[in-house]
């Protein structure tokens, strides 16, 4: 809050009141800045849990729920775990009745049993192809059986191995000269450049069913967008990787730079609801005629987070926003999520709830400086009041674009981790890749089976939709 000024005009009024703005605003940037390199990062108020625990709290989980995790992880550990029997023998010295001295014992039952886990590091397979060669006995024709069906031409590595590389890098985010260091204490020296060159060839091979994930995204009613950059080596300059969500389907999409072509190139003039911050570059996409915009409830949050240290009356607001989340806990809870039922319980209680902190919000609007913390967050949340409560019309909208965000986290971890893409090709490989490992592990398929198995069918499939990851089937 701004000091009080006596009322009397005079230049050096005007003088001090630009001061103490600046002056808040710096303050703002240098805690901002200080909480980002020293400080946690999470958002979660002083003694006060996460948002998260927050409306665990208040709605606990449902314990059948919890135990019907509990045993399909079991179920999951049954089946997919090689058990091996370790048999324990009762020491001869033991097998004596401390009772009648006899020395017979039978069986009681199969054994008491116990489980330990343990691991068995991975392993090559070599397949030695052998094609079998007939000659005619007039001996004037040979005949040669066919070799083995390479996805890529001249490989020679197996589909399984080619996919190991590509989760490991797109799903766990190990660069290729780690996963060569891996290879390597296995006994089997592959250099980095040949793993470099496995992963490019896997990505354009597979480009039409990335390419065909970006155009089933696009025909979504519903799209949730982010970006987040990645360095390019050539030339030496930022590059982004954007995201676009759609119910279970992930696309993701690299460019040189950050403007709004890209999101004008995957959405073109599609019609429906764009999920997303209020960064410029989705303007191209949404508007009269085009996609509507909801905003990030999350975004708004986090302004007013950032202000509380400034303004204590932050607090209030970011107890509001606790409350909306704790309907759309109710509505999972309840098993009506997205649906009409959902709708009306955002119209009964989500509303008015909005209309108590956009009332907050005007009343705090004129005690703070324009562009300090505190006035900053609330101009932010009303100048795009419409945008922020879109979701109250619609249970199929988000209150925020959380899961963008969440899928850019692996890119976040490989921009640690490998530092950056060759150039924008390379960047376009990779974000294809990443499209296909982030769709199967949000439809619950095994990215390494996936991807094993397509790269052998690609080139003789004929219905690329009966590839993408959310259809396929497993062999079998």
């Amino acid at each position: 809050m701004a000091p009080p000024i006596d009322d009397h005009e005079c230049g050096w009024k005007g003088w001090a009141s630009e001061l103490a703005q600046r002056l808040s605003e710096t303050e703002a940037k240098l805690a901002a800045l200080e909480r980002r390199l020293l400080g946690p990062k999470s958002e979660k108020l002083p003694k006060v849990p996460p948002m998260d625990r927050e409306v665990a709290k208040k709605r606990p989980p449902d314990p059948a729920a919890t135990l019907a995790t509990r045993r399909k992880n079991a179920e999951l550990r049954a089946t997919r775990v090689v058990t091996e029997d370790v048999p324990y023998k009762v020491p001869q010295a033991d097998r004596v009745c401390p009772k009648c001295a006899s020395t017979e014992f039978h069986a009681v039952g199969p054994g008491k049993e116990s489980f330990t886990l343990d691991y068995v590091p991975g392993y090559f397979r070599r397949r030695r192809h052998v094609r079998e060669t007939l000659a005619c006995i007039c001996g004037a024709h040979v005949v040669t059986a066919p070799g083995p069906d390479h996805s890529i031409e001249g490989a020679r590595y197996g589909d399984g191995f080619r996919a190991y590389v590509v989760v490991s890098k797109c799903a766990d985010s190990m660069p290729l000269y780690r996963l060569a260091k891996q290879f390597g204490r296995l006994g089997i020296p592959i250099a980095r450049s040949t793993l470099t060159d496995l992963f490019h060839q896997v990505a354009t091979a597979l480009a039409p069913l990335s390419d065909r994930l970006v155009e089933l995204v696009a025909a979504a009613e519903i799209v949730q967008a982010d970006e987040t950059s990645l360095k390019m080596q050539k030339p030496n300059k930022r590059g982004f990787v954007w995201t676009f969500l759609a119910d279970n389907l992930i696309a993701y999409r690299f460019s040189g730079n950050r403007s709004g072509e890209t999101p004008a190139q995957v959405l073109g003039t599609s019609t429906g609801t764009l999920v997303v911050d209020m960064y410029t570059g989705y303007n191209a996409v949404t508007g009269t005629g085009k996609r509507d915009r909801a905003a990030c409830l999350a975004h708004a949050r986090r302004r007013l987070f950032e202000a509380l240290t400034y303004a204590p009356e932050a607090r209030v607001g970011l107890e509001l926003i606790r409350d909306v989340y704790l309907v759309e806990h109710d509505a999972k809870a309840a098993g009506v999520a997205g649906t009409d039922e959902h709708t009306r319980m955002r119209k009964a209680r989500s509303a008015p709830i909005m209309g108590r902190l956009k009332a907050l919000l005007e009343e705090q609007r004129p005690l703070h400086q324009p562009k300090g913390p505190m006035g900053s967050a609330i101009s932010y949340a009303l100048n795009n009041w419409t945008e922020l409560t879109l979701f109250l019309t619609n249970a199929r909208i988000p209150p925020d674009n959380n899961r963008s965000e969440s899928a850019l986290r692996v890119v976040a971890v490989g921009r640690r981790n490998f530092l950056f893409v060759g150039h924008e090709d390379a960047g376009a490989n990779i974000a294809g890749l990443y499209s296909l490992v982030a769709t199967c592990e949000a439809n619950g398929v095994n990215p390494l089976a996936y991807l094993t198995n397509v790269l052998g069918r690609l080139g003789s499939a004929t219905v690329l939709d009966d590839l993408v990851p959310h259809r396929w089937k497993p062999p079998g």
